[in-house]
């Protein structure tokens, strides 16, 4: 099977109800937009309803930074890539990069880190066999994929300087 690099699950529009007092995306909607393309690649590497329902196991965030690189008006097309940038026993790293469609210039960016739990005991556990082979073959198709700037950054008045 191919494995596309990064993967394009997503797609939607900007809607009328997203629109905040600047006529332009609201922030919170890019995160739902970004959760949204997060839901597409959990089912992407088979942690899906069904898996959630029939093993009762499922996937949390546990982290999300999100970067804004251009605004988004009402109606705009957007189309979601999603790169994995590895994954443990437990727990899967992410990017997203979302994109106007018919200009093709990018809005935003969204890094996260999700971990897998056992929905009985609400803790963390390991991926089983089948999630760990899809999470590898992704992993290998996106292995020469360069690292995003988005990735790892840190907010700070002070470049370079953390707090």
């Amino acid at each position: 099977m191919s494995i596309d690099a990064p993967l394009a699950l997503y797609e939607t529009s900007v809607q009328p109800a997203w629109l905040d007092v600047n006529d332009h995306m609201n922030v919170a909607y890019y995160v739902l937009a970004f959760d949204q393309a997060t839901d597409a690649l959990f089912r992407f590497v088979g942690v899906g309803e069904a898996y959630i329902e029939a093993r009762r196991h499922t996937m949390f965030a546990v982290e999300c930074h999100v970067t804004y690189s251009r605004e988004l008006r009402g109606g705009d097309p957007i189309r979601i890539t999603t790169q994995l940038l590895g994954f443990d026993a437990k727990k899967m790293h992410f990017v997203h990069h979302m994109y106007h469609i018919d200009d093709g210039y990018l809005a935003a960016a969204s890094e996260w880190m999700a971990i897998h739990i056992d929905m009985e005991a609400r803790r963390s556990a390991e991926f089983p066999d089948d999630v760990g082979r899809r999470l590898g073959d992704l992993r290998d198709a996106h292995a020469a994929l360069p690292l995003p700037t988005e990735v790892g950054r840190v907010m700070s008045l002070q470049a370079g300087r953390p707090r």
